[in-house]
């Protein structure tokens, strides 16, 4: 039987669990990315990637979660409409109404599924029945987004292994891409490190505008690379 009272209670108590479960699984969350930084560092990435997967999953549930504290705070700012002696909710809270019906078996908040309850007995059975089976598209593709469960990509787990090893001071990188830690090396080479002399003069020429100057002798090292490459093609004439 519908009671706007218990309505009310109910919405209340779910916004608060919802809130309170949202900071638990954030704790939970942060706790294990800093397991994962361990991992990293020991060279477990295999482990790691499971362990981020389960994080991706969870981020993806507490994301549901803020979506139904949402929709409650929306039937408390509207329950003028919800409290009409209608068979079908009204243009103002229907989405709100069907994204909780259809989502609130997912969570584990007994007050949502109480509140659930508590819709579907005041919309009848065969609303509540479309709205679970998500006929026409009435329950926010957002919330259909979160429930779907699906293995998390391989380059969403390559990014959230970087940003966790790049907020714990853990080198790594993605296999595959440049190596921002050799390139950060090579910023980092101190000045004092005299480079060769071929190098420098190397360089000058690249950027000199005017005609180049006479060659210089060729150094022992381009020598003895002569007289390698002579002796490979002796060899090859065998």
């Amino acid at each position: 039987m519908w009671t706007a009272c218990l309505c009310l209670s109910c919405r209340r108590l779910s916004v608060q669990r919802l809130r309170t479960l949202q900071q638990k699984k954030e704790a939970q969350a942060k706790a294990s990315r800093r397991d994962i930084a361990t991992l990293i560092e020991r060279g477990k990435i295999e482990t790691a990637r499971l362990k981020v997967e389960t994080i991706i999953n969870e981020d993806i549930h507490v994301e549901l979660l803020e979506l139904m504290e949402l929709y409650c705070e929306l039937l408390l700012a509207r329950f003028g409409l919800l409290d009409q002696n209608t068979r079908e909710p009204d243009p103002g809270v229907i989405e709100g109404v069907s994204c909780i019906i259809h989502a609130a078996p997912r969570t584990e908040l007994k007050e949502l599924h109480i509140l659930r309850d508590i819709l579907m007995h005041k919309y009848g059975r065969e609303f509540s029945l479309a709205v679970m089976e998500n006929k026409d598209g009435c329950v926010s593709k957002r919330v259909i987004s979160k429930l779907s469960v699906e293995t998390p990509p391989p380059a969403l787990v390559d990014a959230y292994l970087r940003e966790i090893a790049k907020a714990y001071g853990v080198p790594w990188s993605i296999p595959g891409e440049p190596d921002s830690l050799q390139s950060a090396e090579i910023e980092e080479e101190p000045n004092d490190v005299e480079k060769p002399e071929d190098t420098k003069e190397m360089g000058t020429q690249a950027t000199s505008v005017t005609a180049p100057a006479p060659s210089p002798s060729p150094a022992p090292v381009e020598d003895e690379f002569e007289l390698l490459a002579k002796r490979f093609a002796q060899l090859k004439k065998r």
